[in-house]
């Protein structure tokens, strides 16, 4: 574990360096990726445990782990030693032609992750992951279609972004996506059970029009919320799968390697997909992803004649393979998926307890280091996505990094490194308390 510090601010955030470095920024990157205001965002310098220090020499707690990145601690020695000792050797290999022996390591490593047998295939980014699942479930099942939920983020890549269910993002490319895509309900945990969802689910599997190969599901809704599924849902699903020949994909890209309090949030209730998507955790920090497959599955693809039907320059890449052995290794040692269920639990109950004295909460959720806590302007003054976006700015000027989630821009989430120390824990629901306080003072207030 990483020893870290409370937030400490020597001047205001953004400062004047971020402020520059915007400016610079936005003279050349496309307006469409970085927000750019007065008061957002800062620029990181460095990272240490639980720490960021920006540009003009703030401290900041992050409560996000980078998307879920760092479960270790941002540059965790281990793994910068793996990084450093790899780089030393071996930079770069090729693709789908010349291998490292890091590679082979990490693909036993993973492969364990599904039942005996599987294979996997690796990727740089989570997206890539997913068109790899895709890719699996077509040519086992031989079927086009496939089945996605309300508020399912698998990325922006054209085969991710067709089961992507966000209007922001599919609009503009809908005509060029797969036509053969359908939804279904995501049932939320204490919204009622998961009968009529899984009921729409059977009605959709069961379409003779349908040729529906792959049902692809969130375990717990990152993007979308941090919105977890009624008992029950996850285990009828892959009954519905096996019971119409399509392959469950589990994307675990967000839920993987403890961050729902186990290793993978499937193992909460036993399921084992056909596919497994995961990514983030995985490296703690490089970019790498994976789709772990069964036996059966993976046998769809034909053996490589010299030429792969899914490669990339930078697959399987030597550094990226070290980091995502150490980043597992340290998960693994550390009972960080252990630590995340316990301490995660004790943390929901003060952010609960904290949040029903505030106006603007409508319900804190959480499993492991997994929390929602979803606003709302009980008077329906202001939009909530509005309160949120307000909430991380003044979470900057406090020295807290969070993030926005939902569907509806209207979650705050809180996803920390899982080695994040109970002190910090203890003193970010008094952040959290401060940061909602100002919310209701500067945003309703003033209505």
């Amino acid at each position: 574990m990483l020893n870290s510090q409370p937030p400490l601010l020597t001047g205001p955030a953004p400062g004047p360096r971020s402020a520059a470095l915007a400016a610079r920024l936005a003279g050349v990157e496309s307006r469409n990726v970085t927000f750019i205001s007065r008061d957002f965002p800062v620029f990181w310098r460095t990272a240490l445990g639980s720490n960021v220090w920006d540009a003009d020499g703030n401290r900041y707690v992050d409560l996000t782990a980078a998307f879920g990145v760092a479960a270790a601690g941002h540059r965790h020695p281990v793994i910068q030693e793996a990084i450093r000792s790899q780089s030393q050797e071996l930079l770069h290999t090729m693709g789908d032609v010349h291998p490292s022996e890091a590679r082979v390591e990490l693909l036993e490593r993973l492969a364990a992750l599904g039942p005996p047998g599987s294979r996997v295939v690796l990727g740089t980014s989570g997206s890539e992951a997913v068109e790899i699942a895709l890719k699996t479930a077509t040519l086992y099942t031989g079927r086009p279609g496939w089945l996605t939920f309300s508020g399912a983020y698998h990325g922006v890549t054209y085969g991710a972004l067709s089961v992507t269910d966000r209007s922001l993002f599919r609009q503009p490319f809908r005509a060029q996506l797969n036509p053969n895509v359908v939804r279904a309900p995501y049932p939320a945990e204490g919204a009622g059970d998961a009968s009529a969802a899984l009921h729409q689910v059977e009605r959709l599997l069961s379409a003779p029009e349908g040729g529906i190969g792959a049902v692809i599901v969130e375990p717990a809704l990152g993007r979308g919320g941090d919105i977890f599924p009624a008992a029950g849902f996850l285990p009828g699903l892959a009954r519905l799968c096996r019971a119409h020949g399509a392959l469950l994909i589990a994307d675990e890209i967000f839920t993987g390697f403890g961050r729902t309090g186990s290793r993978l949030a499937c193992d909460a209730e036993g399921v084992v997909p056909d596919l497994l998507c995961v990514g983030k955790a995985m490296s703690g920090g490089m970019p790498i992803s994976a789709c772990i497959g069964s036996a059966e599955a993976m046998s769809a693809w034909p053996e490589s004649a010299g030429e792969a039907m899914h490669t990339s320059t930078f697959m399987g890449h030597p550094i990226s393979c070290a980091a995502a052995l150490a980043s597992i290794g340290l998960i693994e040692e550390l009972r960080l998926a252990e630590r995340a269920r316990e301490e995660g639990a004790r943390w929901l109950d003060e952010l609960r307890e904290m949040a029903s004295g505030r106006s603007v909460v409508r319900e804190v959720r959480g499993r492991g280091m997994m929390i929602g806590i979803q606003l709302e302007d009980p008077a329906g003054r202001v939009p909530s996505h509005r309160i949120t976006a307000k909430a991380l700015v003044e979470g900057l000027k406090r020295g807290w990094i969070l993030l926005g989630s939902g569907v509806e821009g209207d979650v705050l989430s809180l996803s920390p490194p899982l080695a994040i120390g109970r002190d910090l824990l203890d003193l970010a629901v008094e952040g959290v308390d401060e940061v909602l306080a100002a919310c209701e003072a500067t945003l309703l207030s003033s209505c």
